[in-house]
């Protein structure tokens, strides 16, 4: 179980039942964490946040004085974030880019590109040469990379290592250095080396990840007899939405990652998490509409569900909750409530997969009571099938702004 933070609490149980569900942002929260994760870092690395997590202008803007930049993968993301958070330096990543998002990318001197395939490459160097003729523009062609076996044993979600659309074979590095430092393409310059090869993994595994980019990357370099500014290892860091308590070792890889800058001085190490920094400050907020029994087990319909908050059906988790007990009840009818300890707390949708969470200990839970599932700011709200059965969008809370 997570505990809301005061502030979440209070707004959770002040709220009018017309304003439920809601999402509740604790941006001090944020800010607290965020500032932890970046003194945990050595100098030598620069910390992007990965916009796809939670593009919320609050919390882009909360987590301003803390990175030195943001990763946006698409169009529509690079737009919103340059609005959001104007004058940041931004990286632009993700397959399938489009010619139209090249160039807006390129109108807007987008600092990085990270390039996902040779035809990638080719269509940014024409339209670098068309659009910023006088510039050279910093290109990180992205590498789907082999990692030490049981690297990504406890992955989550993986993205490298094996066949996947992302990035380029490391059988094509060859021919793409050279295509970048031959006088091939003059308007684009080779800066580095990105990796993002999975998600989900604790520290000592984000480091052996680490460790492997880095060599692997330094000996392309040293074949072709350039120098690479900086390696780009990604994120990925685990969140644990089964032990909220236990976090993500970032003191652990920081001192790591120190490490391996000493046996690289000359490189700039880069890493890009998003969910690791923002799950902990969200919380969906609602109350329960009915208790039900159904063949032996109890169930709470709570008003929202899957559609706002689609984590827990994606990944096949219970979402971790706290509940508040109302004693007020306003109707004439009976109050529903549970008999038993254990109740499945579920949403409005026509589907069986509308489960937040299972079998939690919930004795005495009644209809009017409210709930707060945590770990909620990252891959939440912007994830979800939002219109399906159109039922009313959430209202959205920033405390601390």
């Amino acid at each position: 179980m997570t505990v809301p933070t005061d502030a979440v609490r209070d707004l959770t149980l002040s709220l009018p039942r017309a304003e439920l569900p809601a999402y509740v942002y604790d941006l001090a929260a944020l800010r607290a964490h965020a500032a932890a994760v970046r003194a945990a870092l050595p100098g030598r690395v620069e910390l992007h946040y990965a916009a796809k997590a939670n593009p919320e202008p609050g919390i882009l803007d909360a987590l301003g004085p803390y990175v030195d930049g943001y990763e946006v993968a698409s169009g529509g993301e690079l737009d919103h974030v340059a609005k959001a958070v104007p004058g940041r330096p931004l990286a632009f990543g993700g397959p399938g880019k489009t010619p139209a998002e090249i160039v807006a990318a390129l109108e807007l001197g987008v600092a990085r590109f990270h390039v996902e395939s040779e035809h990638e490459l080719h269509m940014l160097a024409e339209l670098a040469r068309q659009v910023v003729p006088d510039a050279r523009v910093a290109v990180l062609p992205r590498f789907n990379l082999p990692v030490a076996a049981g690297s990504l044993a406890d992955s989550s979600l993986a993205m490298g290592g094996r066949p996947t659309p992302f990035g380029l074979d490391p059988s094509r590095a060859d021919t793409v250095v050279r295509l970048l430092t031959d006088g091939t393409y003059p308007h684009l310059e080779l800066r580095g080396v990105h990796a993002h090869l999975a998600s989900g993994l604790r520290a000592p595994q984000q480091l052996a990840v680490a460790g492997s980019v880095v060599d692997w990357a330094v000996r392309l370099a040293g074949r072709h007899g350039v120098r690479l500014a900086e390696v780009n290892v990604g994120g990925g860091m685990g969140v644990d939405y089964t032990a909220p308590g236990d976090r993500f070792d970032w003191a652990a890889y920081g001192a790591g990652l120190a490490r391996l800058g000493d046996r690289y001085p000359e490189l700039l190490l880069r890493i890009e998490p998003g969910r690791a920094l923002t799950a902990y400050c969200g919380w969906y907020v609602t109350e329960v509409l009915d208790v039900k029994h159904s063949h032996g087990e109890e169930f709470a319909v709570v008003r929202g569900g899957t559609h706002h908050l689609r984590t827990p059906a994606t990944k096949g988790h219970d979402q971790p909750c706290t509940l508040f007990a109302v004693e007020e009840w306003p109707h004439p009818w009976p109050r529903p409530a549970a008999h038993g300890e254990l109740v499945t707390l579920t949403g409005q949708l026509c589907t069986p997969k509308d489960v937040l969470a299972r079998r939690v200990p919930a004795p005495g839970l009644r209809a009017g009571d409210r709930v707060a599932f945590g770990l909620a700011g990252a891959y939440a709200w912007n994830i979800s099938h939002h219109d399906f059965l159109m039922h009313p969008r959430p209202g959205f809370h920033f405390l601390g702004s």
